[in-house]
């Protein structure tokens, strides 16, 4: 899946670890991510959890796609940070799942993502 992602991909995105159920990937905010605030752009940060999100909610082999997502931001992320996703499977059922994405930078948190997926036919 993700070596057809060219959004993630073009980011320079970078899966750190994959099983069933769980996905850690990271990011460097870089220049052309950060708003005129003088900080991270929130949809990237957002981009960075969806993509984390999909390697854990696919990565039980059928097709799985978001049915929907939601994210608080917490403190803000700045030119250079590396910035660390870790998803993890709350539960699945039928068709549909809930995870929880933890965006960090350092200790610190940056992030909480919750992801609504559903398994396609």
């Amino acid at each position: 899946m993700m070596a057809g992602d060219l959004a993630s991909n073009t980011l320079g995105i970078r899966v750190r670890t994959a099983a069933v159920g769980h996905a850690s990937a990271a990011m460097t905010v870089t220049e052309t991510m950060v708003n005129g605030h003088g900080i991270a752009h929130g949809g990237y940060v957002f981009l960075l959890a969806d993509t984390t999100f999909a390697c854990a909610c696919n990565s039980h082999g059928p097709v799985t796609v978001a049915a929907g997502a939601d994210i608080t931001f917490v403190a803000p992320a700045h030119l250079g940070d590396e910035l660390v996703a870790t998803a993890t499977e709350r539960t699945r059922y039928g068709r549909s799942g809930i995870y929880d994405v933890t965006v960090t930078r350092g200790d610190e948190v940056v992030a909480e993502f919750r992801g609504r997926s559903r398994t396609l036919r």
